[in-house]
């Protein structure tokens, strides 16, 4: 199992999802992503978005200036 970080701070939407829905598709099951974002809109969007892929939410953090998410590839 492999774990990677994505540094989208500074992105707008709909960058931020759209770039955590493509890094899904290329990990194995098991596989999980640190996606770090700074739009405030990625706390609605990146949730909405792995619960339609099916994945799995592990943790959210949402910090003052920063956005964490931890997405294990079903």
């Amino acid at each position: 199992m492999t774990e990677k970080t994505m540094d989208m701070r500074g992105l707008k939407c709909p960058l931020p999802t759209l770039l955590v829905k493509k890094a899904l598709t290329a990990l194995a099951p098991g596989d999980l992503i640190v996606a770090e974002c700074t739009d405030p809109m990625a706390a609605i969007d990146i949730p909405h978005a792995v619960r339609e892929s099916g994945d799995i939410l592990e943790g959210k953090e949402l910090g003052q200036d920063l956005l964490t998410f931890r997405i294990r590839k079903k």
